[in-house]
């Protein structure tokens, strides 16, 4: 058997295994799920069925999807930032969108718009004030300065922050503790609206990247050479940037901001497949999905019967990863 052959057999065993994690896991849990089960008349009126179609397949759809995306735009953002540093939240849209959050909860803005509550509702206005903001900076110089974007993002990120913290001081127990909750992540859910809402705005903005990521190959290789191959840096920048930004507000308006999934998935992908972006782009779906997914089953069992943040366990997997990378020296390379 030749290398290649093998490596095409675990690609496709990994493919496969990572295709499986949202078919099995709903049927984990503290009453464990026989698929024989699923066919019986009458099981979707048990409390188990119930527990199972309006508990756990939503949560597992919903962490799936919300991975997949977080991890989709990670990869975006590292290839124009050219740094597999570079986060969804990079930029400040998650501190931005928290800040939403914190502003809706002091000022006790709680009411439902056509199935959104104004909780995500002012999350992704804010990370949505962010995107402008960084945009007008960015568009200050007569280039759109990629640079100037990481600048900016950090910048907005601590005064955001910084804003965040205020209003804690200023709140009472309740408010405190329900913005200390949501900024942790959460993917509790009830029901298949979160998600497939969430699906409608993945689709397309996946679409939108499948598109560009010729453009991207060639970014990632160097401006220049993307230039004389006839690509328009600059508006592959803004709209790839919006697109994604866009992407991680709703994600985190729906889920709170869950950490390091967007550097994590997409580094390890490209260590594994290389930096071809259209190949790249499937893996980060599937991975990304999967990924957040067993990251969640897994905060849900590891301390029963109390579950933890599904951020915190990610974040506590992030900073290990981090110091990894820097002592294999290898966080600013890139791998075709």
């Amino acid at each position: 058997m030749t290398p290649r052959t093998r490596r095409r057999i675990l690609a496709w065993t990994a493919f496969a295994v990572l295709a499986a994690v949202p078919l099995v896991l709903p049927l984990l849990g503290e009453t464990m799920v026989r698929p024989a089960q699923l066919f019986q008349p009458g099981f979707a009126a048990t409390p188990l069925g119930k527990i199972f179609w309006e508990l756990r397949v939503p949560r597992v759809a919903l962490g799936f999807l919300a991975g997949a995306a977080l991890a989709v735009a990670g990869m975006v953002f590292q290839a124009i930032f050219r740094n597999p540093l570079a986060t969804p939240f990079t930029l400040g849209v998650s501190s931005g969108a928290s800040l939403g959050v914190a502003v809706a909860l002091k000022l006790g803005l709680l009411f439902t718009v056509a199935g959104f509550s104004s909780v995500s509702l002012f999350s992704f206005a804010g990370a949505l004030a962010t995107v402008a903001f960084i945009y007008f900076f960015a568009s200050m110089r007569r280039e759109f300065s990629t640079e100037v974007m990481l600048l900016a993002g950090v910048a907005l990120s601590f005064f955001f922050s910084s804003a965040i913290l205020f209003l804690q001081y200023v709140s009472d127990i309740s408010g405190t503790y329900h913005l200390v909750r949501w900024l942790m992540g959460d993917l509790n859910t009830v029901g298949f609206s979160r998600p497939l809402q969430l699906l409608v705005v993945l689709a397309p903005c996946a679409g939108v990247v499948f598109y560009f990521v010729h453009d991207l190959n060639l970014i990632l290789a160097g401006e220049d050479l993307a230039r004389t191959r006839g690509v328009h840096v600059t508006r592959v920048k803004i709209v790839v940037f919006f697109v994604v930004s866009l992407l991680t507000g709703v994600v985190v308006s729906f889920c709170g901001p869950i950490g390091f999934v967007g550097m994590m998935v997409p580094h390890f992908l490209r260590l594994w497949l290389g930096a071809e972006h259209r190949r790249l782009l499937g893996a980060c779906l599937l991975g990304g999905g999967a990924f957040l997914a067993v990251c969640d089953f897994a905060a849900r069992t590891v301390i029963p019967p109390a579950e933890m943040p599904v951020g915190v366990l990610t974040a506590l997997l992030g900073g290990p990863f981090f110091l990894w990378l820097l002592i294999r020296g290898r966080y600013d390379r890139f791998y075709f």
